[in-house]
């Protein structure tokens, strides 16, 4: 059986290992509540579809393994990418202890998809070099030390995930570390066709929050990079740094204008793109 990604929502930023196995599947489980209708529908017109919505773990286990021993290629369908907030382990576990070998297909996830909807870098040079991926503790709770001000103190660029019921209190704790006019992208349902990507200010991501009665599927994306300015650029690319694979300027003169002419001397053709 394969746990697949689905990805934010659009069906044409699933991966083609994950649009294959879709398409190849005999029995379908998914989580319907989260992934789009029009991934589901890549399926086989005879394949069943059954919804997760109000199961318990042990129950869609017990529809996963009685599909799984009858032969049929199984497919569990999750909203983003399955290693994020997916259950993902417990699956994986109960499904070993059964003898079922299953294939992990990773996809494409909310923050990934915010980001690129954005056209903006989440790490800058000399300005924020980490990403971190969390959520409010809500009423599953986190390890304390992995609080929410404890990644703040960071000052990375912050993506939170289920969170929207607490926002107030998310916005309370990333005042004591971020300023409070640090720019802040929230993404109601990323690559929907109803999708809301809003763009505000720290001190103002509860209220906005609240006028547009956001409580699920809401990505927070919380970052000095995306103010960053034209004038950020990477040491990398930088005329002057050498790596392994590119000498710095010499003389005035650029290292692929010098490859070039070493090259010619030795009566090599260069097709410079």
């Amino acid at each position: 059986m394969a746990i697949v990604g689905a990805g934010p929502g659009a069906p044409d930023l699933l991966t083609l290992r994950a649009h294959r196995r879709i398409r190849e599947a005999q029995a379908l489980i998914w989580a319907d509540s989260l992934v789009s209708p029009a991934i589901a529908a890549l399926a086989p017109a005879d394949c069943p579809r059954i919804s997760t919505r109000s199961l318990t773990l042990e129950a869609v286990m017990e529809v996963v393994l009685e599909r799984a021993r009858a032969g049929q290629r199984v497919v569990r369908l999750h909203d983003g990418d399955p290693c994020l907030y997916g259950a993902l382990h417990e699956q994986i576990c109960r499904l070993a202890e059964a003898g079922v070998e299953v294939e992990v297909v990773p996809g494409v996830s909310a923050y990934q998809a915010t980001a690129a909807a954005l056209g903006q870098g989440l790490t800058i040079p000399g300005m924020v070099q980490t990403v971190v991926l969390t959520r409010a503790a809500g009423r599953t709770g986190t390890p304390e030390r992995e609080a929410l001000r404890q990644a703040a103190a960071l000052g990375a660029s912050l993506c939170l995930y289920l969170s929207a019921r607490h926002v107030e209190v998310v916005q309370e704790e990333l005042l004591l570390h971020y300023p409070a006019d640090t720019p802040v992208a929230i993404a109601f349902r990323i690559s929907w066709p109803d999708e809301q990507l809003l763009l505000t200010t720290l001190d103002a991501m509860a209220a906005t929050t609240t006028a547009h009665k956001l409580i699920r599927t809401t990505l927070y994306l919380v970052s000095p990079a995306l103010a960053a300015g034209p004038d950020c650029r990477s040491r990398l690319y930088a005329p002057g740094h050498t790596h392994l694979f590119r000498g710095g300027m010499a003389k005035g003169r650029s290292t692929v204008a010098m490859s070039r002419q070493g090259q010619q001397k030795q009566g090599q053709r260069v097709d410079i793109g």
